[in-house]
């Protein structure tokens, strides 16, 4: 169980990063308060992953799991550049955290 509050814990993590995005600085509600929210979801889903997985396993692959995500995100929603550098970039990052989970 603990693997799969992790992973949506990540995934959580891309949506509070693009609702972060797309806040404006916190000016608009609306993406404001899905930051809030998705914000204490993914630390509370990463803080019931902590009981049973050790904290460096699980926080790097919470933040491989966001990172890639937002990037990702980032890429298909707001057109940004997604160079076959960037992309061998985030490929390093999926094989680290598979690394870290296989390794565990």
């Amino acid at each position: 169980m603990a693997w799969i509050y992790l992973v949506v814990s990540g995934l959580l993590e891309t949506v509070w990063a693009a609702a972060l995005s797309q806040s404006k600085g916190f000016s608009r509600l609306a993406p404001s308060v899905v930051f809030g929210v998705a914000l204490v979801l993914s630390m509370g889903g990463l803080s019931l992953a902590l009981r049973d997985l050790p904290v460096g396993t699980a926080y790097a692959i919470w933040v491989g799991i966001g990172a890639v995500g937002t990037a990702i995100y980032g890429m298909v929603a707001l057109g940004e550049p997604a160079t076959t550098a960037r992309l061998l970039c985030l490929v390093a990052i999926v094989a680290g955290v598979a690394g870290l989970k296989f390794l565990h």
